[in-house]
């Protein structure tokens, strides 16, 4: 059976288990397919969700630009130079362990109920894993490729951007592929707590109004931008970088 097939067999599965037990409870608190479905057209049609998914996904590519900049940088360092290495190595793992809704009471402290704040927790929450896998990365190009290199000539920048970072590239795109969904997971947690006009800011509206089909509605479009990202990028770019790599799956 081809992948796609399970998936679609999988998700039509999963959606008639949820539609029975929907029906099963007859409560309010779990609502059916269908009711979630018609909360979703009508959120579309008045251009709720349009604007609440326009400014999340704007906040989450800013901040998830700004942390796989930052973060392949830091990690090349880490990889590179044994003293930085060994000064922050340690620091750099224990706060990649922190959960990125931690930051957001100290990001609050230092810039208020403000997109900084948002911001700062979505870049704090993608960065770390992104310096730890490019880091890995970078590390455990295979030697012998840095000495043939070397005997060619190639030192300093053109050894770096020529070869390793290209030998690295499978395992910093696996780091890339992590640190977007700890953005997008950091993104959440922002937006939950203040009036954010995001994604965000719909979960807090249902909870608060007992709107479980609107709640359901906001996750189902959270998957949904996941799933899209995954097609239309990533899982693209694995592919690509398989066929180029000799890493794909026999």
């Amino acid at each position: 059976m081809r992948g796609w097939l399970r998936g679609v067999v999988f998700a039509s599965i999963l959606v008639g288990t949820w539609a029975a037990a929907s029906s099963l409870a007859n409560s309010p608190l779990l609502p059916g397919p269908i009711a979630v479905g018609r909360t979703i057209a009508a959120a579309l049609r008045d251009g709720t969700l349009p604007r609440a998914l326009g400014t999340s996904l704007l906040r989450l590519l800013v901040g998830y630009a700004v942390s796989l900049g930052c973060g392949v940088l830091l990690g090349v360092s880490l990889a590179r130079s044994p003293k930085t290495k060994s000064a922050i190595g340690p620091l750099i793992l224990g706060l990649s362990s922190v959960p990125s809704i931690c930051w957001l009471p100290l990001a609050i402290l230092w810039f208020g109920l403000s997109e900084w704040a948002i911001q700062t927790v979505i870049v704090l929450g993608a960065l770390l894993p992104i310096a730890v896998a490019t880091e890995g990365a970078v590390r455990h190009v295979p030697p012998q490729l840095i000495r043939a290199a070397r005997t060619m000539g190639a030192r300093g920048p053109r050894l770096l951007f020529g070869v390793m970072i290209p030998a690295a590239f499978p395992g910093i795109l696996s780091g890339a592929k992590l640190g977007w969904t700890f953005a997008l997971r950091s993104l959440m947690a922002g937006e939950l707590l203040f009036v954010s006009g995001g994604l965000g800011q719909l979960l807090e509206t249902g909870r608060d109004i007992g709107d479980t089909a609107l709640v359901l509605a906001i996750i189902v479009t959270i998957v949904a931008l996941g799933r899209a990202s995954e097609w239309l990028l990533f899982g693209r770019l694995d592919r690509e970088v398989g066929r180029r790599w000799g890493t794909e799956a026999a």
